[in-house]
């Protein structure tokens, strides 16, 4: 549900991504690609036009910040080439940040580590399904709790080469951020966080606010729906009375929510729907009590 206010992700707030600024609510690509639950081999392809038109109306709306995978496709669509499309020749103020680590085959399948030599194959192919010649930000996404080190630094040796300008982590431990540190600087670290999340995620949240790292939650909408979205029925009585007195969604409560865990929390909500991008915008501006913050911890 929107506002007849004019609405703009500058509403959210800045943070500075190492040394880009980006507004706070930013626009996640893993869901342009497919109608229904995200990174199945058997959903089906979405609406190419509608998907372009989606990116092109989160940048009018103030978005500067996506986040994207060349592992986001479909049989027919990839969100890297969409993006390329929909948004080349980029604005000069857009960051564009992108993961490795995993990989899918061309039928879909996960393939879950990729080794050092693997890793520049495949930021060669971000690269070129985004027509850049440098990445703005590449998250390394883990799959487990072994060292990352040799991986990381991989990614680290491709940044001094010019081809990555930033390095960030995702769905890590804190002991990884601690090990990938000793390597190179770390500007953004992506986890699974949102209402009802453990005090161990609470205060890595902490931990990166108080070293000037992004915390970027993933699934802060979804929650256990993960991939597939939110579960019909599931949300708390709380979240919908908050919902109910600022006249929103739940989805903008969740959103808004994690905005308010720290100025350098970034909220990446994904859609394919013109209409839920307004609304995912329009959380950015929401502003939640003490009360109502309170309400929602418990």
């Amino acid at each position: 549900m929107t506002s007849s206010k004019t609405i703009n992700a500058a509403d959210a707030g800045t943070w500075i991504l190492g040394d880009l600024p980006v507004n706070r609510i930013g626009f996640g690509a893993m869901r342009l690609t497919q109608n229904g639950a995200a990174l199945r081999a058997d959903a089906a392809s979405s609406d190419r036009e509608r998907a372009i038109g989606v990116l092109r109306r989160a940048i009018e709306l103030g978005v500067n910040h996506i986040d994207t995978a060349a592992f986001y496709f479909s049989p027919l669509r990839s969100a890297n080439e969409l993006i390329n499309r929909a948004l080349g020749p980029y604005p000069d103020d857009l960051v564009i940040v992108t993961k490795v680590g995993p990989g899918r085959d061309p039928s879909g399948e996960w393939i879950d580590h990729a080794t050092p030599e693997q890793l520049r194959g495949q930021v060669e192919e971000n690269l070129r399904q985004l027509g850049r010649d440098h990445l703005d930000v590449v998250n390394l996404r883990i799959v487990g709790t072994d060292s990352i080190a040799e991986r990381f630094g991989a990614l680290a040796r491709l940044r001094e080469a010019g081809l990555i300008r930033h390095l960030g982590l995702s769905n890590i431990t804190p002991e990884h951020l601690t090990e990938a540190q000793a390597i190179a600087p770390v500007v953004c670290v992506q986890n699974q966080y949102g209402i009802g999340a453990r005090p161990e995620q609470d205060a890595f949240l902490r931990r990166c606010g108080e070293e000037g790292i992004a915390f970027v939650p993933f699934y802060a909408i979804a929650g256990a729906g993960r991939e597939g979205g939110t579960v019909a029925g599931t949300e708390s009585e709380q979240v919908q009375a908050v919902a109910r007195a600022h006249g929103v969604t739940p989805a903008q409560i969740r959103i808004a929510w994690t905005l308010h865990r720290g100025p350098h929390v970034l909220a990446i909500p994904g859609t394919g729907n013109p209409d839920h991008l307004a609304d995912n915008v329009a959380a950015g501006a929401l502003k939640l009590s003490a009360d109502e913050l309170d309400l929602l911890a418990s």
